[in-house]
């Protein structure tokens, strides 16, 4: 599957116990004094940090158990002989309180031990993998290669780093996301396909990009719990993950977008856009290089099929009615999380928007 395409472009199992019904909130003290919804059974969709950042500012305004996140594999690689899953790793990190905030990826207090001596060997060093990071890897790669499909190793890994979220891979399957660069490189001429890290790590995501590719998305199966998880939610919220490499490729696996367009009125979405930039990463060029308008409103354009409200951030209020002019209710607040006490702030305004 490439994007832009026509079927992209506009272009598990919840617990036996759990409400099916509407949540209702009750207020409760979390550590901020927020409302605390109780009886939610919510899925979020999710890339990176940005996807952490809000799991974070959920985990305190309703119950970590009663949260689902389907989480981005698009990114994956192997490097060293060791399965590597970005997303993934970022999520875990974060909810469980290790993550490096400076950095946005890895872990705390983190050492690379084995970085340096592997580049004063003249080894591939290009993608850093701290010490305690490769012990991630290193248990992945172990567990894979003795026959566990991936969501069985990341609930493995969750579970021991104490994280009461439901982590699932979009898929067991390869799924791979691929660039097509519009300039020559040091990996190639123009018209090059590279890696997804190729570009966003070797690269620092400064060339232009001419296509965006999902390889082996169309026979790529959702993962065990992601299609019931959709189905059974009473909310589900769209994380401000990069819409093309980090939403792109969840929506490419088969079966997950007709899902999403059916429960259409329960999704909500985070704008990864304020003020036609992103925060961090390379959405809003990326979106301008494949032919999007790199607003909030190009993103309520591209989701409308889906999305039922967006939230934006307000720097961007007046484009407000241009978004609603898509087909999409918007709603206005602050978004940039900075601060714990802002990531739930933001949690909260989001269940609200959906309720």
């Amino acid at each position: 599957m490439v994007w832009p395409s026509s079927g992209m472009v506009r272009t598990g199992m919840a617990e036996a116990e759990r409400s099916k019904g509407p949540f209702s909130p009750r207020t409760a003290d979390r550590g901020y004094g927020h409302r605390f919804y109780a009886r939610l059974v919510l899925v979020t969709l999710c890339g990176g940090v940005g996807a952490a950042r809000l799991l974070a500012g959920l985990v305190q305004v309703t119950p970590p158990r009663d949260i689902t996140a389907i989480v981005n594999v698009g990114d994956d690689m192997t490097l060293h002989g060791l399965h590597i899953s970005p997303d993934l790793d970022t999520v875990t990190y974060t909810l469980a309180g290790m993550d490096n905030r400076e950095t946005g990826w890895g872990v705390a207090g983190e050492t690379w031990t084995v970085m340096e001596e592997l580049a004063r060997l003249g080894g591939e060093s290009w993608f850093k993998l701290g010490d305690r990071d490769l012990a991630t890897h290193l248990f992945r790669t172990e567990r894979l290669r003795a026959g566990a499909p991936l969501s069985v190793v990341t609930a493995e890994v969750a579970a021991r780093r104490d994280i009461a979220v439901r982590l699932l891979p979009v898929t067991d399957d390869p799924l791979r996301t691929r660039v097509t660069l519009d300039e020559a490189t040091e990996l190639g001429p123009a018209g090059t396909e590279v890696a997804f890290q190729d570009y966003f790590v070797r690269l620092q995501h400064q060339a232009t990009v001419r296509a965006v590719a999902f390889a082996g998305a169309d026979g790529a199966k959702p993962g065990p719990g992601v299609l019931d998880a959709l189905r059974e939610a009473s909310a589900i919220v769209v994380c401000p993950s990069n819409p093309i490499v980090s939403i792109g490729p969840l929506l490419a696996v088969p079966g997950v977008q007709p899902e999403l367009e059916a429960r259409r009125d329960r999704v909500a979405a985070v704008s990864p856009i304020i003020a036609g930039s992103a925060l961090k990463g390379p959405a809003a060029r990326l979106m301008s290089e494949l032919g999007l308008e790199a607003t909030v409103v190009g993103v309520a354009r591209l989701y409308a099929p889906w999305v039922a409200t967006l939230v934006i951030d307000e720097r961007d209020r007046d484009l407000a009615d241009a978004v609603e002019a898509e087909g999409v209710r918007c709603v206005v607040a602050p978004t940039i999380m900075s601060t714990p006490e802002k990531a739930a702030a933001l949690g909260r305004t989001v269940l609200d928007a959906v309720e």
